[in-house]
This record gives C-alpha cells, structure tokens and sequence, in this order.
C-alpha cells in the first residue's frame, strides 16, 4: 500500500476501491488526545445509530488500544477523515485464542457517511494488512484466522460482513436486570468465604479467571500484558469485585465495573459484571448464584439502578439459565463471524 507524509509528519494511506467523497482522506493516528476523543466520538454516534446502549471515551480508547499487545497503533489502526474531521475508525488486532492466532477486525462509521461504500473500503484495508502481518512469519507454523463481530441492529454490517464472504460462527447475548429491587436471596455454600481484593491477592484472581475460562469459546492465552494493563485501568474498583475463596484457592470471581463516562452518556446508572467465572472444581454447588448476586447488591449500594452483563449463547456451564434465574433478560444480541484469509 502507498504510504505519503504531509507537513505535520502524519502518515496518509492510499486505499483501493474508495468511495469518490470531497475531502476525504485516510491516515494513522498521530497519538494525541484529539485523535482518541474523535475515535470515541465516532464509536458514541455509531452505537447510539444502531440502538447500542454504548458511549466511548477517548480515554478508553486509548487504554483500548495501547493496552494491546496485539496491535501498534500506528500500523494497525486507520482513521478515515473528510476535512480534517475523522468520520471512521477501523483496524486489526491479533491474539492468541486457545493456541490458535486469530486477527478480530473492526470498523465504526459516522451515520452521517454510510451506504456509500466506505466500509467496504476499510473492511478490505483490514485484511490487506492481516495479509501483511501474515507475510512477516508472525504466526510460526500456526494456521491464522480472521473473526469480526455485528450487533443485531447492526444490518448494513452484518450484510456486509456477509457479503465479503464472512459466516456466522457464534452468538453472544447481552442480558439486562432492570432493576436492583429484590435481588433473590443466595447464601454462600457453606466453606467458602468472600474476602477484600488485595494487590497480593491481584495474580491469583487473574490466574483462576484464566483457567476457569478455559471451557469457553476461543479462550484467550494467558497475558501478562492482559495482567498488567487490567489493574492500571482507570475505572478500576476492586471494592465492586466479588471474590470467593476456599481455603487459599480462588474459587470464583465476579469483576464488576462501573463505566461513569458512558453512564453520563447515557443518562442511565448502570453496572457491568463484565467477569463471572467459577473454577471447574467448584462449580454446581450454588457458588455462581452466590456471587453473581452478591455482586448485584454491591452494585446497588454504589448507586446503579440496573446491571448488565455478557454471555454466550452457548456457554457450556449453563450460566444462561443462572442469569435468567436472577432476573436478567436478553436485551441485546450479536454474532462472531469467522472471515476468509487473504488470497
């Protein structure tokens, strides 16, 4: 791909097949303040577009990005602009899932320049450069493959997604309580104990969520990025998080988070469990409603009004009907698609 820098040192993109608009023009991100609030910017009008209860910051988008060890911001990441005004952001993060390198793509369009081919524009500028990352051996001898994701509401994604050849792989539900009023009663089964999140106690939580994910759908590899930039992130409470101990084992785990920004966003008061995992050993006991509701009563007393949470549709632990059971409903559905390898 050809590559130009103008005056100010920022690096713009030829890309094919582009979409005949005035002013428009493709670039990395330079790495400031104003390129990640206007990737927020342009994630917050998508979602609120396709009826997505989601806001971004560009503070999150930063920790986001940087965090990864699966992507460098100035290669992988493109900005598209029309006069100055960044209207699209997309790009390609590689990780390690179960053993196996998978390339997640993504893109986010302002609705004010859809339908005009622009992302199927940048949805190819993703896998010319998974093409190109493939081409340096990064991968061994290890077989490579590309997922992207769409939200139900999301149709022109999930038609094009459809049309560049990607399938349906998976499906993921989000699951809203509506309210925190008459959160079911769920003891702890007896021998296990609820203590404080201490920074001795950080590796030992992580390492037993690792594991306990381990039954799930394209796991990922154990990180000691993931490790590290999960307890630098902003928004981190670990008075919220629920953590359930057997002796000196981490038994199971509820990280909750409370995302203020979006919330503000939003106008509502939500809570995320955005984590709930029980070890094999201990499961079918009760543990998991034990924990899952004592995390909704923290919830409440930090002042949300409802909670929300993320499963897979076909999660092997039942943890479905454990959410339902605790007055969670369906709210939001989307599906994982697997793409073709570039040719």
């Amino acid at each position: 791909m050809a590559t130009r820098t103008d005056s100010t040192n920022t690096i713009l993109l030829e890309l094919a097949d582009v979409p005949n608009i005035e002013g428009l023009r493709f670039r990395r991100p330079r790495g400031d303040d104003a390129d990640y609030d206007a990737m927020a910017a342009v994630i917050t009008a998508a979602c609120r577009e396709d009826r997505i209860p989601w806001a971004s910051t560009g503070a999150h988008r930063r920790e986001e990005l940087e965090s990864s060890d699966g992507l460098d911001v100035g290669r992988d990441v493109v900005l598209t602009e029309v006069d100055g005004t960044v209207i699209a952001e997309s790009g390609v993060e590689r990780g390690m899932r179960g053993g196996v390198p998978v390339y997640d793509i993504w893109g986010n369009v302002d609705p004010a320049y859809r339908r005009r081919g622009l992302g199927r524009a940048l949805l190819r500028e993703n896998r010319r450069r998974i093409a190109e990352r493939i081409a340096t051996g990064e991968n061994g001898e290890l077989a490579p493959r590309i997922r992207g994701f769409a939200e139900e509401s999301e149709i022109g994604h999930r038609v094009l997604l459809e049309s560049e050849g990607f399938t349906p792989a998976r499906w993921f539900f989000v699951m809203l309580r509506r309210t925190l009023d008459d959160i079911p009663e769920a003891p702890l089964p007896k021998g296990f104990e609820i203590r404080p999140v201490l920074p001795e106690h950080h590796r030992a939580i992580f390492d037993a969520e690792h594991e306990a994910f381990l039954d799930h759908w394209m796991p990922p590899d154990h990180s000691e990025t993931d490790f590290v930039s999960l307890f630098r992130r902003s928004d981190l409470d670990t008075n919220l998080w629920v953590v359930a101990w057997d002796g000196d084992e981490v038994a199971g785990v509820v990280q909750n988070w409370i995302w203020r920004e979006e919330n503000k966003t939003l106008g509502i008061d939500r809570g995320w469990l955005a984590h709930i995992s029980v070890r094999r050993p201990w499961r079918r006991r009760g543990l998991g409603r034990a924990i899952t509701a004592e995390a909704l009563r923290r919830l409440r007393s930090a002042g949300m009004a409802d909670a929300a949470l993320g499963v897979d549709a076909d999660n092997p632990t039942g943890a479905l009907g454990l959410y339902e059971g605790l007055g969670f409903e369906v709210d939001l559905r989307s599906t994982a698609y697997w793409g073709p390898l570039p040719g």
